[in-house]
């Protein structure tokens, strides 16, 4: 008998992998999570912003300098305020929030389009990568550019407040952090969902005008909802981002105008239904397979 065929005879134990020849075709040959995969596919996705710097990161930050200097200027002889807080200090943190939902969404959304329209998609959808592997990807991937342009952003705010007398402080480091974090991510699943809805740019651009820029621009950015009249003042309590930035912004100011528990718990919620959304879509190919 060979020493081949011993060798197969022999008994295998449960945890010991089967030999190469051995797998079915197509099986996966790695553990619960590829990591290698996931790490290739997450560092392609950040470097794909970072080459385009100029773009992904100083063009939103010359944005929001530019709003912030116009509304300093506007208000600054009358140094306006929104309750005890300076206007300014109440307008930084929602600047930043913008920014960083805007940049989150459009990163995961013109990777996934412009795969679609380029026909490049396949290149992500070959390697032995799963669903969640891939959703995970785009999805952190997203959300370290919106973080990368909040840091950004927020040493650039806080140099133009210095300068006009009004400081910006931090005074609940967790809350900014958190609501930081979840914006990006729930805008960077927002992103997946728009890139593999849409077929052409055209779509997704209807995507951010209809339904993004509204919830960004109406969630108290610039104006305390409790000035809202009704039936808009309770309409507002039903759009998420007011939670994202009403909580980003106590986390500069320690003022906020919902309760914290309710911005903690919807957008949990809300980050748990929209990553089952988008880990359904990738598995399901819809869009992207065919």
């Amino acid at each position: 008998m060979s020493i081949s065929a011993s060798t197969a005879a022999l008994p295998r134990t449960p945890t010991e992998p089967l030999p190469s020849e051995a797998r079915a075709f197509g099986e996966r040959r790695f553990g619960a999570v590829n990591w290698l995969g996931l790490k290739t596919l997450l560092a392609k996705e950040i470097r794909r912003y970072l080459k385009v710097s100029f773009q992904t990161i100083v063009a939103p930050l010359i944005s929001t300098i530019l709003f912030l200097v116009v509304f300093i200027q506007a208000m600054g002889s009358t140094r306006a305020s929104v309750g005890d807080v300076p206007y300014v200090e109440f307008l930084a943190p929602g600047l930043i929030m913008m920014a960083i939902l805007t940049n989150a969404f459009a990163n995961s959304s013109s990777s996934i389009i412009i795969g679609k329209v380029q026909g490049s998609i396949v290149d992500v959808l070959m390697p032995p990568l799963s669903a969640l592997e891939l959703t995970v990807a785009f999805v952190v991937g997203a959300a370290s550019r919106g973080m990368l342009v909040a840091v950004v952003t927020a040493i650039t705010c806080a140099a133009f407040m210095a300068m006009s007398d009004a400081p910006m402080r931090i005074s609940h480091f967790w809350a900014a952090l958190y609501f930081s974090l979840a914006g990006a991510t729930i805008f960077g699943m927002l992103g997946v969902i728009g890139g593999v809805w849409a077929d052409k740019f055209d779509q997704l651009a209807a995507f951010t005008n209809f339904v993004i820029t509204p919830l960004t621009f109406l969630s108290g950015t610039f104006y305390a909802i409790t000035r809202l009249p009704e039936p808009f003042l309770t309409f507002s309590h039903f759009n998420p981002v007011f939670y994202l930035i009403d909580g980003f912004r106590y986390g500069f100011t320690g003022h906020a105008e919902a309760p914290l528990l309710v911005g903690v718990i919807s957008t949990l919620a809300l980050t748990a239904a929209l990553g089952f959304v988008c880990y359904a879509l990738v598995k399901s190919g819809y869009k992207l397979k065919s």
